[in-house]
């Protein structure tokens, strides 16, 4: 195994001047680090993450906690985007990531933070599990550095993204298109759906409209089998609406099948839209009409305040970080006014 000494030797520098060098210290000239680091690699040299947490007090590992009600896991669109955005800036920063072992069947598991402390996270992303769960207080409270994505907890850091701002804008762009008679299939009892829900009924407000109670509607999200239940509901009322929002894309496509299998016409005979912008939602005939959820910019901005948590403890404040989204027109929203 390559030693610090053997570096040393080939640069023909002290032991003490390669640690710095490879620590990026700045009391050692960029030439320096170049050559040592430039060397170290030629030679096969990896630090020993051990020793390095010892020196250090980190491991440069972050724990991430990851549980959807559906048990989709990583097939879930929106949180895999995210997660992939967050692994790519953590990376960059020289951290590893590792899941949260969120396996409650086994009676002899470790709760969410004692497994934090067993791997020794330097910190922890916490996104889409019950927020009201008490292993997550207990996780959040513990002054491990904990950034959570789409709830808040005060006093914490959160990103989130503006859901309030997403829904009016999805929802003015339909209205400007003519529809008055608008349902809204809407998720299960969130932070998130509490949001959208208090935003839809304010911009209809704005715009003078009001929709009728049975155009309102609650399935899961991202089940599919629901939201084709309450599609049919509401394709049977005597006045049935014009358009029909989902509580997501994926589950938006519960409602396009029973659409299609009636026979109507997706935008001429009735109009849909989504939320969440997938991608699978811009390759299907006619391209669904969502609010797209900047998902990258989520997962960086996670990454980036998370890790400045981890290094920088006592300068870092906790915040709340509204990340917007944008209106994807796509095909599924006729316009009326024509």
């Amino acid at each position: 195994m390559v030693s610090l000494k053997d570096i040393a030797k080939a640069c023909n520098v002290s032991p003490a001047t390669v640690s710095k060098a490879l620590n990026g210290q700045s009391d050692v000239s960029e030439e320096t680090k170049a050559l040592v680091n430039n060397v170290a690699k030629s030679m096969g040299y990896f630090p020993n993450s051990f020793a390095r947490a010892l020196k250090t007090n980190r491991t440069y590992n972050i724990g991430v906690l990851f549980v959807d009600e559906a048990q989709s896991g990583l097939t879930h669109d929106y949180f895999s985007y995210v997660l992939d955005s967050f692994k790519k800036a953590a990376e960059a920063k020289g951290y590893d990531i590792t899941f949260i072992n969120s396996n409650k069947s086994n009676p002899n598991r470790m709760t969410y933070l004692e497994h934090c402390k067993y791997r020794g996270f330097d910190g922890a992303l916490v996104a889409c599990v019950d927020f009201y769960d008490p292993e997550v207080y207990e996780l959040v409270n513990s002054g491990l550095p904990v950034i959570t994505i789409d709830h808040y907890f005060f006093g914490h850091s959160a990103v989130l993204s503006d859901n309030v701002r997403g829904m009016k804008d999805l929802l003015s762009f339909i209205v400007q298109n003519g529809h008055r008679r608008i349902a809204y299939i809407h998720g299960m009892p969130s932070a998130v759906t509490s949001s959208r829900l208090s935003s839809f009924f304010k911009t209809l407000d704005e715009f003078g409209i009001t929709v009728p109670d049975e155009y309102i509607r609650e399935a899961p999200y991202r089940n599919t089998r629901i939201t084709a239940q309450e599609t049919e509901k509401l394709l049977d009322l005597d006045v049935p609406p014009t358009c029909i929002l989902y509580p997501d894309d994926f589950s938006c496509f519960g409602g396009i099948n029973v659409i299609n299998e009636r026979g109507l016409s997706i935008p001429d005979d009735i109009s849909v839209a989504g939320y969440d912008g997938i991608r699978i939602g811009r390759h299907i005939e006619p391209q669904l009409t969502t609010l797209r959820q900047d998902t990258a910019k989520i997962g960086l901005t996670a990454a980036q305040k998370l890790i400045d948590r981890i290094e920088h403890p006592k300068t870092t404040i906790e915040d709340e970080i509204m990340i917007e989204g944008s209106v994807y027109v796509g095909k599924t929203v006729k316009n009326l006014n024509k």
